[in-house]
């Protein structure tokens, strides 16, 4: 049982609303242009697919020939070092895809593109 919000979370409130617009409108701007560098850059390795994302700061994409989205998650972490989301983890029909987040920088996100093509190089798929 709560009787209210805690002070911190009330102060936050009232700053969204007196200055939160101009901080809301960087931080969209910020993630647009994340998202479409990685975007872009994921559409540039051979056997991936991915769509534009429209919300949140996540690209969900499919890697052609496989078939164990969690396995292809646990190789590139222990072989690169990318922590990405498998797919089969948001059910079923997200088996194949990977969940990447892109809130990050744009040399993260390139560091990130140069380790995903290492690990696929050495990840064995299935067609």
């Amino acid at each position: 049982n709560t009787s209210c919000a805690p002070v911190f979370v009330q102060r936050a409130g009232i700053a969204a609303i007196e200055g939160g617009e101009a901080v809301i409108e960087r931080t969209r701007a910020r993630f647009r242009a994340a998202r479409d560098y990685l975007v872009e850059r994921l559409r540039g390795i051979p056997g991936i697919e991915v769509a534009i994302p429209q919300g949140a700061m996540y690209a969900f994409f499919k890697v052609d020939g496989v078939h164990d989205s969690l396995a292809l998650c646990k190789h590139l972490v222990g072989d690169t070092g990318l922590g990405l989301a498998p797919g089969i983890a948001f059910g079923p029909e997200g088996e194949g895809f990977v969940r990447w987040c892109f809130a990050a920088s744009e040399e993260r996100l390139a560091e990130g593109i140069d380790r995903l093509r290492r690990g696929l190089a050495t990840f064995p798929r299935h067609a």
